[in-house]
């Protein structure tokens, strides 16, 4: 199980990656492409809004990834709940209020992850 939860944990992380290199780095060449129901002239006057978002974004895959090199397993999992948590409640307000599928793409993961984590104990 406890296999399981770290790659969840990864994955998580390597999603939050993805999203703070496109919210920092390419939302007005990428973004339009991710974001088809945005206008595309949005992007160019938004990317310091977007870029700050992508800065949280890369906070919350530094936990999780600082989670996975933790050697005290109580310590580690702590750690791990914690960014999951605040990665749950990040997709259910940006599901609740932007669009229903980052609740799948987002929030569905970090839960999975923390219900393994929670198995584990």
């Amino acid at each position: 199980m406890e296999v399981a939860s770290n790659i969840i944990i990864a994955l998580v992380a390597f999603l939050h990656l993805y999203f703070l290199w496109l919210e920092m780095f390419a939302w007005e060449t990428r973004g339009p492409k991710v974001f088809r129901t945005l206008p595309r002239d949005i992007f160019a006057p938004t990317k310091v809004l977007a870029a700050n978002q992508g800065l949280y974004n890369g906070f919350l895959a530094a936990g999780l990834i600082w989670s996975l090199i933790i050697t005290d397993k109580g310590w580690s999992e702590n750690v791990a709940m914690f960014f999951l948590g605040c990665v749950t409640v990040a997709g259910v307000y940006g599901a609740g209020s932007a669009d229903k599928k980052i609740f799948f793409i987002q929030a569905l993961p970090a839960i999975i992850g923390l219900l393994l984590i929670l198995m584990e104990r």
